[in-house]
């Protein structure tokens, strides 16, 4: 079951558990669309895979299942993950 992590990894921004703009890797490393689109290109600085829009969990089931309060901040280190970056962007994320 997925933690449902409650922010972006990268920039801080809060990601509720029905946010929209929520993007996660293979390993739930979790990003915001702006960061994905715009800083990371679909590459995940942490695995090297690319992301999918992180599905919403649905609210009757939040007291049963909830999501985790767990914070994961660590804004990439630039000059490092452009490397990552210049190797993965174009290979396809089931390629990398």
């Amino acid at each position: 079951m997925l933690e449902i992590r409650p922010g972006c990894e990268n920039c801080g921004k809060p990601l509720a558990y029905n946010a929209d703009d929520a993007m996660v890797c293979t390993f739930e490393c979790t990003f915001c669309k702006d960061c994905v689109d715009n800083i990371l290109h679909n590459v995940c600085p942490n695995c090297g895979g690319g992301f999918e829009k992180r599905p919403i969990r649905p609210k009757r089931l939040l007291e049963k299942y909830p999501v985790s309060t767990k914070v994961v901040f660590k804004p990439i280190n630039e000059a490092e993950f452009k490397i990552k970056l210049e190797q993965l962007k174009d290979v396809p994320p089931e390629e990398r």
